[in-house]
């Protein structure tokens, strides 16, 4: 599934994302208009986000040991994850190129089979313990056999515990990188090495994998078969999101046009009610004022940095 050309530097005409006037979708500019955020949008735009990685996010990527991963499939259905390995597991190949191996799991391979109907990917990295900040990571993905991947990168580490040992990697080119703040990140402190449990890596053990802890496997008998929704957000494409004015094109609220066909009608309806709602709730708060001889804060990972 690797894509030709230069290794790490796919070729032209392959549907990557052009450079957009803002970043974001016309889905995030939308609700910015409605809710008034426009102007503090485009201030964390333009100092925080980037299209590739700094030196600091180099730096916090190479020592992390898990993070949060979202893709989706062809249709749009979701799917979240969590992967974990030793500090450095994620390899950084470039300012605009990381790889992360996938390990042994349950077989079900869900990320790796959204990523190749759908290459997008986003990945939250938290630092929970030492500067309690966190680091976004959204690009497109590729999946490449372990022995293909070290073909090209002969450097890459063994990891010597046979759970660890990667059957794939996913190479991901970054596209956007930006911070996530501190100021609801809790304050975890590891358990310290002798009292922590071994960890199972690899295990197809039923127990060590935390056997039917939620129940499931206990409520099969006389379950309904399962049956994913066909397409339950079919309904909300188009209508609020077509005929979009072109963003950064001074379009106002008012002018961005509702739904075409009754077909959107509820869609719009219940977007519009949420958003009403929104704006009620943003219209009673009172922002918080930054001390006026406080010095300006412009985060972790300052674009200045790169």
């Amino acid at each position: 599934m690797a894509a030709d050309g230069e290794y790490g530097r796919p070729t032209e005409g392959r549907g990557l994302r052009q450079p957009a006037e803002r970043p974001g979708s016309d889905g995030e500019h939308l609700v910015q208009q409605r809710l008034g955020t426009s102007g503090r949008a485009d201030r964390f735009y333009a100092d925080q986000v980037l299209d590739h990685l700094n030196v600091r996010m180099q730096e916090f990527v190479a020592r992390q040991e898990m993070f949060f991963l979202a893709t989706a499939d062809r249709h749009g259905e979701c799917d979240s994850t969590f992967r974990a390995g030793p500090s450095g597991f994620v390899q950084v190949l470039g300012d605009r190129l990381l790889a992360y191996p996938e390990y042994r799991g349950n077989g079900v391979m869900a990320s790796v089979g959204n990523l190749s109907e759908n290459p997008r990917l986003g990945i939250l990295m938290i630092d929970f313990t030492r500067d309690r900040i966190g680091l976004h990571l959204n690009g497109r993905a590729r999946v490449v056999l372990d022995e293909e991947m070290r073909a090209h990168f002969p450097d890459l580490p063994v990891d010597p515990i046979p759970g660890r040992r990667a059957q794939l990697w996913v190479m991901v080119e970054v596209e956007e990188a930006y911070i996530h703040c501190a100021k609801h990140i809790p304050h975890l402190q590891k358990v310290p090495v002798n009292e922590r449990g071994a960890r199972a890596w690899g295990t197809d053990d039923f127990k060590r994998k935390g056997g039917d802890f939620f129940g499931a496997a206990a409520e099969a008998d006389g379950r309904r078969p399962f049956r994913r929704p066909q397409h339950v957000n079919e309904h909300l494409r188009g209508g609020l999101h077509e005929d979009l004015p072109a963003p950064g094109h001074g379009a106002q609220p008012g002018s961005v046009p509702g739904p075409r066909s009754s077909r959107h009608d509820l869609a719009a309806e219940l977007n519009g009610e949420f958003l009403d709602r929104v704006e009620r709730v943003l219209a009673r708060a009172q922002p918080r004022r930054p001390a006026e001889d406080g010095p300006e804060f412009r985060g972790w990972f300052d674009r200045r940095d790169g």
